[in-house]
């Protein structure tokens, strides 16, 4: 079937093997490009078919030669729905690392499930024996404890909000006012994307005697700039990010080396939903393009793993990977902020990089990809 992009909103519903195939190639062999690095051999991936998480394992595999376990929760195609692109995505990974020698398994399951930790661990313990690594890079809106559904929400947590933002359906600038959040959504949020999951990861790996001693793990977050911290650093989800900090230094104290990796701000599937975020990220794009300090997540991840190597992390005062520091330049955020001040409907083309957010976006899905015929029948 001939497949095209169906986009609702922040969410495409199909995806093009094709593209997913030939983008996911084409990180390969970025990280082929840099050269080889050391420091893990075995590693978990929680979360590992689209963005962070994939560029984490394609870093681990083809910069460290690791052996990589990876943890998705996607869908395969049927008859004329296509799968999700973190399914096109894992499945070319993993053709890619067969043909290469490298070893790659994969469980599609819910992450927060009991169900999924015993599966992993008795793949462990029949494959690999112990990990070295484990990567925590997992985002969901919704978390099952028991017969209790936490859902988190994208809210201020002390009043409501106003500020730009994009409409994604028409690209034209408009106001998004985002509302508090309760406590108890505060606390959904924190259950969901906070730290606890990922203790119980560590845990749950260790009681299995699958976890090596002083093993390294490190688990995904944003901070950004002032402009979305009401929405994002000191909002619901920043209350989820401060509680996975604080996991990080329980882990530590556990023995483990245990990071949180600050990323930059990037198009992924989940920064498309929060609302501002998107706006700025086009400002963003468009900044650090002409400064040529744009990076993918590819880049990201080579470069946090280039630096695991080296010995040298990077850390903050407060003892985390800052892998935004380029983001974060007082030159780069003066730039951002003076276009976000002057910015409105007018001008709103000339100042931000919105055709490079909706390349990225279409990426995402596996769309867009020069050298992909996408008027030709696929097997979906």
């Amino acid at each position: 079937m001939v497949v095209e992009p169906k986009v609702r909103g922040f969410i495409c519903t199909t995806a093009h093997p094709v593209g997913c195939d030939m983008l996911v190639k084409r990180q390969i062999e970025y990280v082929k490009s840099k050269g080889e690095l050391k420091g893990v051999k075995k590693a978990l991936v929680i979360g590992c078919s689209m963005g962070y998480g994939l560029a984490t394992r394609i870093s681990l595999a083809y910069g460290m030669k690791a052996a990589t376990l990876g943890v998705m929760f996607d869908k395969e195609g049927s008859g004329n729905k296509t799968g999700t692109s973190g399914w096109y995505n894992t499945k070319a990974f993993e053709k890619y690392a067969a043909a290469d020698g490298l070893y790659a398994k994969t469980v599609n399951g819910d992450a927060y499930s009991d169900e999924c930790k015993k599966e992993i661990i008795e793949i462990i313990k029949k494959d690999l024996g112990k990990v070295d690594a484990v990567i925590y890079s997992l985002a969901a809106p919704r978390r099952q404890v028991g017969e209790t559904v936490y859902k988190s929400v994208l809210k201020t947590t002390d009043k409501t909000y106003t500020n730009k933002t994009i409409d994604l359906r028409n690209n034209v600038v408009s106001e998004a006012t985002i509302e508090p959040a309760t406590e108890e959504e505060i606390e959904a949020t924190v259950k969901v994307m906070g730290g606890e999951d990922w203790e119980d990861w560590i845990d749950a790996l260790k009681e299995a005697d699958v976890l090596e001693d002083n093993a390294l793990t490190i688990a995904y977050s944003y901070i950004g700039p002032k402009i979305t911290y009401p929405i994002y650093y000191e909002g619901s989800i920043g209350r989820a990010k401060a509680h996975l900090f604080e996991t990080s230094k329980k882990l530590s104290q556990k023995g483990y080396r245990a990071y949180i990796s600050v990323n930059k701000a990037l198009v992924t599937q989940s920064s498309a939903a929060i609302p501002i975020v998107p706006l700025y990220i086009s400002i963003l794009y468009k900044v650090m393009k002409e400064h040529g300090t744009h990076e993918g997540c590819i880049e990201q991840m080579q470069r946090l793993f280039a630096r695991i190597s080296s010995g040298d992390l990077g850390l903050d005062s407060e003892g985390r990977i800052r892998m935004d520091d380029l983001e974060m330049k007082p030159e780069i955020q003066d730039e951002v902020k003076k276009i976000w001040d002057s910015l409105d409907g007018d001008n709103f083309k000339s100042c931000t990089d919105i055709d490079g957010y909706w390349k990225d976006f279409y990426e995402l899905f596996g769309f867009g990809v020069d050298g992909v015929d996408y008027s030709a029948d696929v097997e979906v």
